[in-house]
């Protein structure tokens, strides 16, 4: 997982849309789109000022379960369908 990945997970899961986080953390919203893409890097400064938007620190940015966080980027990259049929299965078992 790469950090662009980390951020866009843990901005979605923040609820924050790219141009909210932005402006929250006081950076561009084209360089945080390029930084989740992986088209761009992060200095150390803005990835503390996204921590700060986010409400964590950067060691809880670091801090990932594996287990956790694959599951994460699967549910991420699912369709609203398969994530109504996600939640559906899930609230059956």
């Amino acid at each position: 997982m790469n950090i662009g990945d980390r951020i866009r997970i843990l901005r979605e899961k923040s609820g924050n849309s790219q141009n909210s986080l932005a402006e929250k953390a006081g950076v561009s919203q084209t360089h945080l789109r390029r930084v989740e893409l992986g088209q761009a890097d992060i200095t150390v400064g803005h990835l503390q000022l996204i921590c700060d938007a986010l409400e964590i620190s950067v060691k809880d940015f670091f801090n990932v379960n594996d287990e956790a966080e694959e599951l994460s980027v699967a549910m991420a990259n699912l369709t609203p369908k398969q994530k109504r049929l996600l939640i559906e299965f899930l609230k059956s078992i």
